[in-house]
């Protein structure tokens, strides 16, 4: 029993190590992912689904999404403004609720 629980932690541990390197990579890369979407897809990519099919996914779904906020703050900062006056950004949701934002 004790040896199993061992096994179960050093796999956690292993699992975490992983999830942290690949991370690194992502920021590394700019890639936009967050630790919670990189383990889903990591999950995923354990699971047997295809790692390039889930890039054009991603791909395809950040070229979908919506605006993020800071995206839309700093389209407010460089256009023009008629009045002079400019106004906060409007927050918009992401497409992805771990805050995938685009490339």
């Amino acid at each position: 029993m004790e040896m199993e629980m061992e096994t179960e932690a050093a796999a956690a541990r292993q699992a975490k190590e992983s999830l942290e390197l690949a991370f690194q990579m992502s920021q590394i890369l700019d890639t936009g992912l967050d630790r919670h979407t990189l383990s889903l897809l990591m999950a995923l990519c354990d699971r047997g689904a295809n790692p390039e099919a889930l890039a054009s996914l991603v791909r395809e779904l950040s070229s979908a999404a919506p605006p993020t906020a800071a995206a839309a703050a700093a389209a407010a900062v460089s256009s023009p403004v008629s009045n002079g006056a400019a106004g906060p950004a409007p927050a918009t949701a992401s497409m992805f609720p771990s805050g995938l934002r685009r490339p």
